[in-house]
């Protein structure tokens, strides 16, 4: 009796996992569908015969054979058309706003068109979050009626005579639900100031006045105004201002690295959530306290597909190579970096946004970003994503009885032959041979190829310890001081040498 029950058991698992991926598949090609409705008679629909592809027996296998993949320099052409005020080019209609880009501190400003579909999309993943949020039994009831600290750019937009552009919190602020907008802070005249300095002195001032029970934001700079919090009103915690805060909405960069710093300011627990949005969209967001990873977000304006991120599509910088093979939702497996590629209801077609991502549930198709295409080292085969760095560093960290909440690598061939580079942040004193030998120990655990290669190709490591401010010191720098820039994890080319000489200036 117990082998039959152990049998129906698993068939039942079986068929369910089966409908499962079915309905995953369907919401996607469903997805794709209304994407190339809506955009076949736009410029880049009738280039690449949207129409005919609606028509095709095998749509998604026609989207891949007919639509290249791209990035934003192949849609760059296209956009800037949009921005000049054409209308229907990648996208029915005008473009009314543009957002630019941040992210990291390398590299030029990008302009990503915001449409009004994508501002739906959008306002529907925050509300989800919300509503994921308020349905943790371990939170207060009245948790939404509270005040939420929202820390991003400036929501000032630039008026050009045809669009708007500037940071996608400006751009989405007006989207806020009516509802919420009464408990949102900072107030709006302080959300405007283009100055972070004013902005974090504004906000310090202001603090005693919120009841915030969340805050969302990247984690350097949330855990910076919570220490000037802290300090003005010469308090123990965070929590001696706002005994209410219970959760902590991050995405952007991955947690680890703060989490011990961030806990050491608070007074009680505070509950983490990461969502994964960006310019182009919102892709993915954590739908329980406990989950593993986020939910990928399949029935809200994007389709996706998914580069296995391996030497067959990617070269040792991370770019990519001819005719790469893309999967769908259906045709991934757990475990896996991939690079992703997007197709939006703001007109980004086969765009691969960068990100890698490797998905943890199959069953509810959750993902955890594992690094960037071009932060990741492979000089000789070494294949060392974000997601290993972060690992061993926090465990060789914790060895040392150190806080490391950043960190920077950089590869190169020196005179000692192929060479990384770490830059680690810490406010205490350390040996560095000592930490070098042992997070040697914790990469080489982690990362099988990365093992291989130290006892062949991978000659030399160099560890150098900072101060943990000498980074956000660095993005002031170079004027890229604010609420939703991040700190390369590799550097390459001109910013290795921008940093090179700016650590060399600090003295270190």
């Amino acid at each position: 009796m117990s082998y039959l029950k152990d049998l129906w058991k698993r068939s039942v698992e079986k068929r369910t996992n089966q409908f499962r991926h079915f309905n995953a598949a369907r919401k996607q090609e469903h997805a794709l569908l209304k994407l190339l409705a809506k955009a076949s008679h736009t410029r880049f629909g009738e280039t690449y015969k949207f129409e005919e592809i609606l028509h095709s027996d095998h749509i998604i296998k026609a989207f891949q054979e007919k639509v290249p993949v791209g990035n934003y320099s192949s849609m760059h052409p296209w956009w800037q058309r949009s921005f000049d005020g054409e209308k229907d080019v990648t996208w029915p209609k005008e473009v009314k706003y543009f957002a630019l880009s941040s992210g990291t501190s390398e590299g030029s400003s990008k302009f990503i068109p915001v449409t009004k579909q994508m501002l739906r999309s959008i306002r529907r993943g925050s509300l989800r979050q919300l509503l994921a949020i308020a349905r943790n039994p371990a939170l207060p009831k009245d948790i939404l009626r509270r005040d939420s600290l929202m820390i991003g750019g400036s929501t000032e937009l630039q008026f050009n005579g045809i669009n708007y552009s500037g940071d996608l919190s400006g751009i989405t602020t007006s989207n806020i639900p009516f509802w919420f907008q009464r408990f949102s802070k900072p107030e709006p005249e302080i959300r405007k100031l283009k100055s972070w300095e004013e902005k974090v002195h504004d906000i310090v001032l202001e603090a005693g006045s919120w009841d915030v029970s969340m805050v969302a934001g990247v984690p350097a700079w949330i855990q910076l105004i919570f220490e000037k919090i802290i300090a003005h009103y010469n308090l123990e915690t965070i929590h001696d201002i706002w005994p209410h805060l219970s959760v902590y909405a991050h995405g952007g960069v991955a947690i680890d690295p703060y989490k011990t710093s961030l806990q050491k300011l608070f007074g009680k627990p505070v509950y983490f959530y990461e969502t994964y949005m960006a310019s182009e969209g919102f892709f993915a967001y954590q739908n329980k306290r406990d989950a593993k990873g986020m939910k990928l977000f399949l029935n809200n304006g994007v389709f996706f597909e998914f580069i296995p991120f391996n030497e067959q599509n990617f070269d040792e910088e991370g770019n990519l190579l001819n005719n790469p093979k893309s999967l769908t939702i259906a045709e991934v497996e757990a475990d896996t970096d991939y690079a992703l590629l997007i197709s939006t209801c703001s007109g980004a077609w086969r765009y691969m946004i960068g990100d890698t991502v490797r998905f943890v549930s199959l069953k509810t198709y959750e993902i955890k970003i594992t690094g960037r295409t071009k932060h990741f080292l492979s000089l000789c085969g070494e294949h060392l994503s974000v997601d290993n760095m972060s690992t061993a560093l926090q465990s060789t960290a914790a060895q040392f009885g150190i806080i490391s909440n950043e960190f920077t690598v950089a590869g190169y061939t020196s005179a000692e032959g192929l060479t990384h580079h770490w830059y680690i942040g810490t406010d205490k004193e350390v040996d560095a041979a000592a930490f070098q030998k042992k997070l040697d120990e914790a990469l080489s655990a982690v990362n099988d190829d990365y093992k291989v290669e130290r006892l062949h190709a991978l000659k030399n490591m160099i560890v150098t310890m900072l101060p943990n401010d000498t980074f956000n010191n660095f993005l002031a720098e170079q004027g890229k001081q604010g609420g939703q820039t991040k700190f390369p994890r590799v550097l390459r080319n001109q910013l290795y040498g921008d940093w090179k000489a700016y650590v060399s200036k600090a003295g270190f």
